[in-house]
């Protein structure tokens, strides 16, 4: 089980932990008053009331804040009925001190209920630490000076730097930056105005560690913190904790509260000897800090406090109106690629080259280094990125892992160390998926954050060890650098908010342009039913299952079926008198890929069947596999009709040449010269093999038949000829 180090027990092992609102001292500039009321008697005192007001802490205690004279407790009690005063509320008030009256000006917050917690300070110190005070005339045009520069920065970069010149003009501090925090809690100085003498911090980067997690939640809650002395030796609280509970003071609203010693060995490793840290909170999370350093003791007015504290409100509004409008412009952007996105697929017919067409459209608003389309199969890729394989890869892990249509790691390689390959060009990787059944998504990637810092003093040699006296930001940077090694950049909230934003208008995008697809196939195929329906040869077209898709018209009169009858044909080989036949003859066709030419029998129902000869061809996909088949018949009834007719005839002349041979016979049994009965022959079966031959369908049975019977019949009259001539 891990315990919480006290106050100034923390080494750099658990100062995560460490119970800094629990200080039990304040900083000497200023004293603290723990009042219980009703009576407003005095519980606890900072020991430095001494100092300041001339009475002991011991004296005070059990007492009315009355003793103090002057008007601090006409003050107090009024503002102790006017609310809960959950948070800190300005005060100002005069005190005798050593028999004189003087202006003091603090907060005032309560605890627990009935425990308020005075924190006031000398308006006029008589220490020698320099305090900033602005006449009201001077700090105000400052003040709407810093407002109008704020309030027309179009990016964060113009803000921070904005902001930055503002307070430095204001508050007078040797250096003030803008510290951005990530995802991840690391961060990033990205905007810093100094005295020309000082090296420049701008750019560095700073992990999480460097503030602990108690910390940041107190910085949510007190907004703004004055060091006022690095060097300060503190004041501790008379009596070290409440009396009536025996608990320790919950400092975490005092504003005068003693800083953790390994935070200010930190400040005098780099010189610094007074600070003032301002949050910048957006949407209630830490986005940043404004962090001064001065390298002299630097105090300042409540006025000026409060200044420096509206400006950070500004600019955190500011924050969220740049961010918010960086949105709005990607949604412009979005609505422009859709309708581009149609119109290339109207022209061109393929949205995905539109799209990929000015990678810069893509990659900015995610500040990505590269992108890549897995779409039907195929991968477009622009900026930097992986090898297809290695895409085809992360796509089928990404696939596999749980999420809500949005997928996003700033570590790839931690997260699957199969895919460190990835590492160089995709460390970061966000996925929005296109698709509900296929594995079509739009990703966006990251390099790994390897960054080249200078210092004043050799990298190359960072102190690791446990040592507070060598802690600074060398120190700091070092492990903020192993730690995002092997990482991205971390996606921002609002970064994976513009993702699927873009991947929702996109897949509207895909809809709409597979609507124009739809409207442009459907008339195609509109075009193509009626070239085919209308086709003189019969046509039958059949998925790779071996349902029958499409009958033309011609097949169905084939099968003797009406036309509101082709939807419903079912099975393709049921259409046939042997389907098992038919069945085997399709799966051939899949697996060989070649064309089946030969004579199949149609069921025609009741019993009854048609002969035809069939040409089968299956119809490859792109990917090799089989979309289906398409089946185009011949009757054959009449080529069976005309053959039977045909066999028929050449009976008949058979009969006819029996007969006239019998007829010719003479009484001595010897046959006369039939060389007219020849020729009549002879010429008849020329023309039943032109006829047959000629192939004209219906009309050959008929003319066979035609033909046999003028056969017969000069026969018949050769043998009036005969007769009538002897």
């Amino acid at each position: 089980m891990q315990t919480s180090p006290a106050f100034g027990q923390a080494d750099l092992t658990n100062c995560e932990r460490e119970l800094i609102h629990l200080a039990g001292s304040v900083q000497p500039h200023g004293l603290l008053l723990v009042l219980q009321e009703p009576a407003l008697t005095v519980l606890q005192a900072s020991a430095n009331v001494e100092q300041l007001l001339g009475i002991t802490a011991r004296a005070l205690l059990s007492q009315p804040v009355q003793r103090l004279g002057g008007d601090i407790e006409r003050g107090v009690r009024r503002m102790a009925a006017q609310g809960r005063l959950a948070e800190p509320e300005a005060l100002r008030c005069r005190v005798e001190v050593r028999g004189r009256a003087c202006e003091f000006e603090g907060s005032l917050h309560r605890i627990h209920g009935d425990v308020l917690l005075v924190e006031i300070e000398p308006v006029n110190p008589a220490g020698g630490i320099e305090t900033v005070d602005l006449p009201s005339g001077q700090l105000l045009a400052l003040v709407g000076e810093s407002v109008k520069r704020i309030s027309t920065a179009s990016s964060i970069g113009t803000l921070a730097d904005a902001l930055v010149k503002g307070c430095r003009d204001m508050l007078g501090y040797d250096r003030v930056m803008v510290y951005k925090f990530d995802p991840d809690g690391h961060g990033k100085i990205i905007a810093e105005s100094r005295d020309p003498r000082l090296e420049s911090l701008l750019g560095h980067h700073y992990p999480a560690s460097d503030i602990p997690q108690r910390a940041r939640e107190l910085y949510l809650r007190t907004r703004l913190r004055v060091l006022a002395d690095v060097h300060y030796e503190a004041s501790p609280l008379v009596p070290q904790r409440l009396p009536h509970t025996g608990e320790e003071l919950d400092m975490s609203l005092c504003y005068l509260r003693s800083m953790s010693p390994l935070h200010l060995q930190y400040l005098k490793n780099m010189g610094v000897t007074a600070t003032l840290v301002v949050s910048l909170v957006r949407e209630g999370r830490l986005w940043g800090l404004i962090a001064c350093h001065h390298y002299t003791a630097r105090n300042l007015r409540f006025a000026v406090r409060a200044a420096t504290d509206l400006l950070a409100e500004v600019v955190s509004t500011r924050i969220a109106a740049i961010e918010n409008y960086a949105y709005a412009q990607v949604a412009i952007q979005v609505r422009r690629l859709e309708q581009r996105l149609v119109e290339a697929t109207s022209t061109e017919g393929d949205w995905r080259l539109a799209l990929f067409r000015n990678p810069r459209t893509l990659l900015q608003p995610l500040d990505a280094t590269g992108a890549a389309l897995f779409h039907e199969g195929e991968i477009l890729t622009a900026g930097e990125t992986a090898t297809t394989a290695e895409l085809r890869e992360l796509m089928r892990w990404i696939d596999a892992q749980p999420n809500d249509g949005l997928f996003s790691c700033a570590s790839v390689e931690r997260a699957n160390p199969d895919l460190e390959s990835l590492t160089p060009s995709t460390s970061g990787v966000v996925a929005v998926k296109l698709s509900a059944t296929q594995p079509d998504y739009l990703m966006w990637f990251r390099k790994e954050q390897l960054l080249t810092v200078t210092w004043a003093g050799d990298p190359s040699k960072p102190v690791v060890d446990n040592d507070p006296l060598k802690l600074s930001p060398r120190r700091s940077f070092a492990a903020w650098s192993e730690i995002v090694r092997g990482t991205a950049l971390p996606w921002s909230a609002t970064e994976l908010a513009l993702a699927r934003a873009f991947g929702a208008a996109l897949i509207d995008i895909v809809v709409q342009v597979n609507a124009v697809r739809l409207l442009i196939a459907e008339h195609q195929l509109a075009q193509i039913r009626t070239t085919v329906s209308n086709s003189n040869e019969p046509v039958l077209i059949a998925d790779a299952k071996g349902r029958a898709l499409f009958a033309n018209r011609c097949f169905l009169q084939l099968i003797q079926r009406a036309d509101d009858e082709a939807k419903p044909l079912g099975d393709a080989a049921d259409l046939f008198m042997q389907p098992e036949r038919m069945r085997k003859i399709l799966c051939d066709l899949t697996e060989d890929r070649h064309p089946w030419r030969g004579e199949v029998s149609l069921d025609l129902g009741a019993g009854q069947s048609l002969p035809a000869a069939l040409r089968a061809e299956p119809v490859p996909a792109r990917d090799g596999s089989v979309l289906g088949f398409f089946l185009i018949f011949t009757d054959l009834s009449d080529s069976r009709r005309a053959a039977e007719a045909r066999r028929r005839l050449e009976q008949s002349l058979s009969q006819v040449v029996q007969d006239q041979s019998a007829s010719r016979t003479t009484e001595a049994g010897v046959a006369e010269p039939g060389d007219v009965i020849g020729a009549i022959l002879s010429n008849a079966s020329l023309a039943a093999m032109d006829i047959a031959d000629g192939n004209m369908g219906a009309t050959v049975v008929p003319l066979l038949e035609e033909l046999e019977a003028s056969t017969r019949r000069a026969t018949e009259l050769y043998s009036r000829v005969k007769a009538f001539s002897s």
